[in-house]
């Protein structure tokens, strides 16, 4: 296998269900560069979340190994391991996962303040993200006051506001209708555009086809063989 900037190897991960054992990833190994913006892509159950999961320290395999820049996670100590999360990783979810009584402005600051950023600092950094992302005139608006795609950028800037190296996102354009789904996946390609590496769950694989280099396509935790050249991987 080529190497990659994030590698893993054969990633197991197995859940107990009553008598029955679910096979959520059975020996899947990637090779990711620097810089990619990749789609991972399957149906519902297929093991993308978990492996999404598992690549950002969210979770831990059950066997199996998660390397980045030649270390592998389960080397690191608590301490490293949410410092991993901490400075090199962003997340965005289907379900926007904003604080309700928090302002825009409130729920991209608290991303900084788990890192020690000053307050001064924290009120600078999200105010700027968040008019990068078109959303100036919103600073002070709550998530209920917010479209699903206002909420979606809100999302985006708390994960990107610390400057991490990895964005992970999970079904980012599942809850979103067809404009401001596509909204929100050009504004991924802008940021990987920028330098930042963006890993993206979809089960959309036309939306995946339009914003990544490329396409890893799973079917019941395993990678499966893919009919179209070039763009996609096995």
């Amino acid at each position: 296998m080529p190497q990659g900037w994030i590698q893993t190897a054969d990633l197991c991960r197995y859940f107990r269900r009553g008598k029955s054992e679910v096979r959520a990833l059975d020996g899947v190994s990637l090779a990711l560069p620097r810089g990619e913006f990749v789609g991972i892509v399957g149906s519902s159950g297929s093991g993308k979340s978990t492996l999404l999961a598992i690549m950002a320290g969210l979770d831990t395999p059950t066997s199996g190994t998660v390397e980045i820049e030649g270390r592998t996670l389960s080397s690191m100590t608590r301490r490293e391991l949410s410092a991993y999360r901490a400075q090199k990783v962003g997340m965005v979810f289907q379900s926007f996962n904003l604080i309700a009584h928090y302002t825009a402005l409130q729920n991209v600051e608290m991303a900084l303040f788990f890192n020690g950023v000053p307050h001064r600092d924290r009120r600078r950094l999200a105010t700027a993200v968040l008019e990068k992302l078109g959303l100036a005139d919103r600073l002070t608006h709550r998530p209920a006051d917010l479209s699903g795609g206002e909420q979606q950028r809100v999302a985006v800037a708390r994960a990107i506001v610390k400057k991490p190296e990895i964005l992970f996102a999970d079904e980012p354009t599942g809850n979103l209708d067809h404009d401001n789904a596509d909204q929100i996946a050009g504004l991924l390609t802008e940021l990987n555009r920028e330098g930042l590496t963006v890993i993206m769950v979809t089960h959309n694989l036309d939306m995946a086809r339009a914003h990544a280099h490329r396409i890893i396509r799973m079917n019941y935790g395993r990678l499966v063989d893919t009919p179209d050249a070039g763009r996609e991987t096995q």
